[in-house]
């Protein structure tokens, strides 16, 4: 059976998010794509230009997809406070779901590979803090918030990356959220 167009092109990145799930963190070549896949490595090439390429369109998945969490979060919820809480718990959250997707937003997954990619997530992770930024901001407005909005979104941002690192380097036995409730009285009083 024949599949629609872009099904191959979402099978390929679900087979190479769900490689990077090994937490013994070997590189992942097309071949092995390939073969995971059971498909030749011109097949791959049939729907991406490269493996950066592939690296690419997991990224945009990832982006996609927690930007439409954090506007989600901000359409629902008025106090900034509790904007960046829910923000941070989701960034941890995301995480825990998808370890392989994980390594890509520490860079683990892209050592080795085109730099642009790196460049890529440092990006991201700029964009994530600019969100948790803005939210302390609405809530410095409201006077829900006395810290200083740009240092203490950076160091949001510092404890997710953390956190996120500490996941992947333990071979994704440290989970993110473990401690959570005490250590959230930390970072947002």
């Amino acid at each position: 059976m024949a599949m629609k167009p872009g099904e191959r092109r979402l099978q390929i990145l679900q087979t190479l998010a769900a490689m990077l799930e090994n937490p013994r963190s070997e590189k992942v070549t097309t071949a092995a794509l390939a073969a995971r896949l059971a498909v030749s490595e011109a097949a791959l090439y049939r729907h991406f230009a490269s493996k950066a390429q592939m690296f690419e369109g997991l990224i945009e998945f990832i982006e996609t997809t927690l930007f439409s969490f954090i506007n989600k979060i901000t359409n629902e919820t008025t106090e900034g406070d509790t904007q960046a809480e829910q923000t941070v718990v989701m960034l941890l959250s995301f995480a825990e779901k998808n370890p392989g997707m994980t390594r890509v937003l520490i860079g683990e997954a892209l050592v080795n590979e085109d730099e642009r990619l790196q460049a890529r997530i440092n990006q991201l992770t700029d964009k994530l803090e600019a969100a948790l930024r803005q939210s302390l901001r609405i809530a410095q407005a409201a006077n829900g918030w006395h810290g200083d909005a740009q240092a203490d979104a950076a160091v949001l941002i510092a404890y997710v990356l953390g956190r996120w690192q500490l996941f992947a380097k333990s071979g994704f036995r440290r989970l993110p959220q473990d401690g959570w409730a005490l250590q959230r009285k930390f970072l947002f009083g």
